[in-house]
């Protein structure tokens, strides 16, 4: 569960962070970097790919800058796994209500 967000620092289960992380089989990767700041593209997430989910929610940032390549968007469509793309503290707002009762895993850009 995502306890907290405002703008650089996250909290989950107790832990602070204060850099992008991705959420998946109840692991945190706190050390995710993309290929481009402000791109999300499928190579920056092939750690989660062949993990097992029904969710998949992307936080773009506090002011929602940062944007999802169309092959993303594509690849999930094609697997059938729900897609929510939305600004961080709208999309931790999706992650705590579906990961309630769905497979869930979240990407969550913290500053911009």
């Amino acid at each position: 569960m995502i306890e907290s967000y405002t703008f650089g620092r996250m909290i989950v289960d107790g832990s602070v962070y204060t850099s992008d992380i991705i959420i998946s089989n109840n692991l945190i990767n706190s050390s995710w970097w993309r290929k481009s700041g402000h791109k999300l593209y499928l190579k920056d997430i092939e750690t989660i790919l062949s993990d097992k989910f029904e969710v998949l929610i992307i936080g773009t940032g506090f002011f929602g800058l940062m944007k999802v390549e169309q092959e993303v968007k594509e690849y999930f469509q094609k697997k059938g796994i729900l897609l929510i793309i939305e600004n961080t503290k709208k999309a931790v707002l999706h992650y705590n209500k579906f990961s309630l009762k769905k497979t869930t895993a979240g990407a969550f850009h913290l500053t911009c």
